[in-house]
Order: C-alpha cells, then structure tokens, then sequence
C-alpha cells in the first residue's frame, strides 16, 4: 500500500505517527486481497487556525472505487482515531457489496402453525 500523509499547521507530528501506523496496518489486513502497488492512502492532519479542533482527511484509492473520510476532535490523536475508524467500516461495507452479501442473507424459519 502506497501511503502519504501531509501535516498542515500541526506542531508535534511525532505524537501522532505511531498511532497512524497501528490504524495502517489494520487496514493492510482489511485490504489483503488487494496487489499493494494499486491501492494507494491519502491522508492530512490540519489544525484550524480559529478553534483548537484538529481535521483528520483520508481517502484510500482501490481498484474498485475510491473511499473517503474525515474525523474531527479536539486533538490530534482522537481525530486520526475517528477518520481511520470511518474508513475501516466503510472499507468494511465496501468488500460486503462487492461479494454481494446482501444476495446471501438466508430467510429466517417460519414459525411453526399449530
């Protein structure tokens, strides 16, 4: 997986990057089935200048589509936290429809009449 992360006004990016790392290799287990040189991972860590909220923007190009997210906290860490958990569960979702597990969802019993 081809990842690139840009920082924009964050002071202390050392914080961050291990946890970004941990999220990554979530997502590499997500995402096995996938040639690594043809999935690609953008994200970017912005501090608004006005509020002391961080932005988190990740986007993850794959051969069958493309997925974004965004997470926002007060911090630097929950923000990455919140834009990776988005993306898993919409990487999640995405893998669901492309084996078309909505057609396999077996019928419940009917109830027995007496």
């Amino acid at each position: 997986m081809k990842t690139a992360i840009s920082y924009k006004n964050v002071e202390v990016p050392a914080v961050v990057e291990p946890a970004v790392e941990r999220h990554l290799q979530k997502i590499a287990i997500l995402l096995k089935t996938y040639e690594p040189d043809l999935v690609q991972l953008h994200g970017s860590f912005e501090k608004h200048p006005r509020r002391t909220s961080y932005a988190f923007d990740v986007s993850i190009s794959l051969p069958s589509g493309t997925l974004h997210a965004t997470g926002e906290a007060t911090d630097p860490l929950n923000s990455a936290r919140k834009g990776f958990s988005e993306l898993e569960t919409q990487i999640k979702k995405h893998q669901s429809r492309l084996r078309k597990d909505y057609q396999w969802k077996r019928k419940r019993a009917r109830p027995a009449l007496s």
